[in-house]
């Protein structure tokens, strides 16, 4: 796996390599919709899932099985989301490192 799955400031993160490697995730991204539709663009496959009530509602009715991984600007509202999916049970999220950002920087495809 070209991807590595770290602990920064106590938030699993996943320092993201290669792109193909991310079908194993349910991709969400935090960012609000204009960010999503924005220069940064997002990821194929990404849902948008606001951080706040959306976030909370889609939680609230999730499986806290699936394996997701939390993308946002930056990597804050992402480590956000991962935190407060790992306080309602849920087992397998990420942070996305550096978020939209890096994803760009590293020239990583995006819509």
């Amino acid at each position: 796996m070209k991807n590595t799955i770290v602990n920064i400031d106590g938030v699993p993160t996943v320092q993201v390599n290669d792109p193909s490697e991310l079908g194993q995730f349910v991709l969400i991204d935090v960012r609000r919709p204009d960010e999503y539709t924005g220069e940064l663009g997002h990821i194929n496959g990404a849902k948008l899932v606001t951080l706040g009530p959306d976030l909370d509602t889609y939680l609230a009715h999730g499986n806290k099985e699936d394996k997701i991984l939390f993308i946002c600007r930056s990597g804050m509202r992402s480590a956000n989301a991962t935190m407060n999916a790992l306080s309602l049970g849920y087992k397998s999220v990420f942070n996305m490192e550096g978020g939209m950002l890096l994803w760009k920087q590293k020239n990583f495809p995006s819509v």
